[in-house]
């Protein structure tokens, strides 16, 4: 008595189709699972058994072999529960012959049969469609994430029984469709705005820039300046997710588990570690490798807040996601490739105490903790970072104004404006803001009026620019001409853009 069904595992974001062979044979009764199978598939034994019992049926007294081939796969994940307990009940006879080429069965079952969500599902069913699967069988929780995916029909079900009834076609379950599969959150739902921010309009002009072109960005200021209230105001001018780049949020969310199951995604993800975090919990890992803070921030922001008191070796371990825009974790049995295309917004005192610099109070500091202090973050990662700006104490007389400042809406408008002219002028190429332009790409976009060159020119020679530096100020400048519709770098749009790296002599020359 022999069975053979579909199932799905992952590997980072990309899904395997899996065949669970299960044989059914004489002799003394025993339940063996081959071909690579972790441990939540080995306890599987026991969830399988109890669950067929518990839904009504006989669990066969014969010697069951289960593969799952291929075999050079590492299996991982409880979700092959429903595919190892319909294959039984095949083998059994139970379930009558359907065609198994275009079906695909994933799910975790509970001890009374019930099918439990899982993690994971919308990267496994585009797996699926990839691999010519028309129909996937699986938890009735999972339904709203899994029907994003047009090509495949999605077959809600809540327990054993109902899985079995439906392969034996004594009732029908139609495929689901979800009219709104993407419910996304209207900026009108967000309780906070640019407006509650009095006075620093440098700081909010930088954020403007930063949101236009997608740039990392450092904010150095003494404590209650505003930093983190500005930066937590950034996800309000940011512009909405595009169809795919919400897609690619949503694989991420899925398999880290955070999806919510009403609104799938509400808006660019905005991630704030604490500065106790660890590299593992940065860029990903573990055991079963997870994907970290970055890649959940994945088109949106990081705020690192306080970025001294991060571990050096922690934030040492940003430079190469910051730069490619991936995160590759790699282990014994696999290498995953996470994507990390974020924008990092940094904040952090000018030394330990704070207030150095400040008119206010007095420096307590010693140069020498200011230089360890300061010498946190490396000259290869504030490379990295393409605007700096600093920023002073709010006066009583902003804070007092009555006059309305600016809306997060209008500033938005000008966001969405200029993240349109990048979408128009890049169409067809791999690039979709200014922050992505490569080196072979800066002369193309990156057009200076004579005046502006002149500028660059002495600018390089004066503060010995490294050639990130560079190519980082041309990117910035690209983006302030977007903000005011030039098709070239003018000579003000190349010295805002200078002005944002002044910060480098000043604090790390």
């Amino acid at each position: 008595m022999y069975s053979k069904l579909n199932t799905c595992i992952l590997q980072g974001l990309s899904g395997n189709i899996i065949e669970v062979e299960t044989d059914l044979s004489r002799g003394l009764p025993v339940f063996n699972i081959v071909g690579l199978p972790d441990a939540s598939i080995k306890e599987s034994k026991e969830r399988v058994r109890t669950a067929i019992k518990n839904s009504g049926f006989e669990f066969p007294l014969s010697r069951i072999t289960v593969n799952l081939a291929p075999a050079h796969l590492k299996k991982e994940g409880s979700q092959l529960d429903l595919a190892i307990a319909l294959g039984i009940m095949q083998a059994m006879g139970v379930v009558g012959d359907f065609n198994y080429r275009d079906i695909a069965f994933i799910g975790e079952l509970s001890l009374d049969g019930r099918l439990n969500p899982i993690e994971g599902v919308l990267p496994m069913v585009i797996s699926m469609r990839e691999s010519n699967i028309k129909r996937c069988i699986l938890p009735f929780d999972n339904k709203d994430e899994a029907c994003i995916v047009k090509d495949v029909e999605i077959i809600p079900i809540q327990n054993l029984e109902q899985a079995i009834d439906y392969l034996n076609k004594k009732i029908s379950i139609p495929p689901f469709r979800n009219k709104n599969p993407l419910p996304l959150q209207d900026y009108g739902e967000f309780d906070v705005d640019f407006s509650d921010i009095k006075g620093q309009r440098s700081l909010k002009r930088a954020l403007e820039v930063a949101a236009a072109g997608f740039h990392n960005l450092l904010v150095i200021g003494p404590p209650g300046a505003g930093k983190t209230m500005a930066a937590r105001r950034l996800p309000t001018i940011l512009p909405e997710l595009s169809f795919n780049e919400a897609i690619e949020v949503i694989k991420i969310y899925s398999i880290a588990g955070l999806l919510n199951r009403d609104v799938l995604i509400e808006g660019r993800p905005f991630r704030a570690p604490h500065h106790t975090a660890s590299s593992v919990a940065l860029v990903g890992g573990g055991r079963i490798p997870k994907p970290g803070e970055i890649s959940l921030a994945h088109n949106g922001v990081l705020f690192l807040d306080e970025i001294p008191e991060f571990k050096k070796n922690v934030l040492e371990v940003l430079r190469q996601p910051l730069e490619d825009g991936t995160v590759t974790i790699s282990r014994m049995n696999a290498t995953l490739v996470y994507p990390a295309k974020f924008m990092m917004i940094a904040s952090m005192n000018p030394c330990p105490c704070g207030y150095l610099g400040d008119p206010f109070h007095e420096c307590s500091c010693s140069q020498n903790s200011i230089d360890r202090y300061l010498g946190k973050l490396s000259n290869p990662l504030l490379d990295r970072i393409d605007i700096h700006i600093e920023i002073l104490p709010v006066k009583y007389e902003e804070l007092s104004d009555n006059d309305n400042e600016e809306t997060s809406a209008a500033i938005r408008e000008r966001v969405n404006n200029a993240r349109q002219i990048q979408l128009e002028r890049y169409r067809g190429e791999k690039i979709y803001n200014n922050s992505q332009i490569n080196s072979k790409s800066i002369q193309k976009y990156c057009r200076l009026d004579n005046g502006a060159r002149r500028i660059i020119e002495t600018a390089f020679n004066r503060y010995k620019f490294s050639a990130r530096t560079y190519n980082k100020i041309l990117k910035v400048s690209r983006t302030i001409a977007d903000l005011d519709d030039a098709d070239i770098i003018l000579e003000k749009h190349i010295l805002e853009a200078i002005r944002y790296r002044g910060l480098d002599n000043k604090y790390w020359g």
